[in-house]
């Protein structure tokens, strides 16, 4: 349950799980930085709008509201020709592509880490079996099941 505590009339303390937020509705920030990142409330601000009984559309971005996506798609995307009916300048056609001019940097590269596969990164160590008889837990060398050289 969300505790809100208001400072002045655009500015919020938003007590959650007792971790303080501070929200001020007039710059449309949040403490926890998900209202000027996404630009939309976060979850503190709705608290606050809820408890203000304000409509949450005068804080989102325009980018969210209906009139700006039909706005977006309001111009017709036509698919592109099939390719035997593009039509390609002849100074693009026949330009030679070249690698770009790239100098490596002094001195020896850097070594990538290998990746650990996942019995090192669970922490589990193998058993070793033994290469003469097959037996767990020893190798060739302290076998006791070899057989004897005469």
């Amino acid at each position: 349950m969300k505790k809100i505590m208001p400072s002045t009339e655009y500015i919020h303390n938003v007590t959650d799980d007792d971790r303080i937020f501070v929200v001020c509705l007039k710059n449309k920030t949040c403490s926890c930085e998900k209202f000027q990142y996404e630009e939309i409330p976060c979850e503190h601000a709705w608290a606050v709008l809820k408890r203000k009984s304000l409509v949450a559309d005068g804080y989102c971005s325009d980018l969210y509201k209906s009139m700006t996506v039909l706005k977006i798609y309001e111009i017709p995307i036509y698919p592109l020709p099939d390719v035997v009916e593009w039509v390609i300048p002849e100074y693009i056609m026949y330009d030679e592509v070249r690698h770009p001019k790239v100098k490596r940097p002094p001195g020896r590269s850097k070594k990538k880490p290998r990746t650990k596969i996942t019995r090192e990164l669970l922490g589990l160590k193998r058993k070793h079996t033994c290469s003469t008889c097959g037996v767990a837990g020893h190798n060739r060398r302290s076998c006791r099941n070899r057989p004897q050289e005469v």
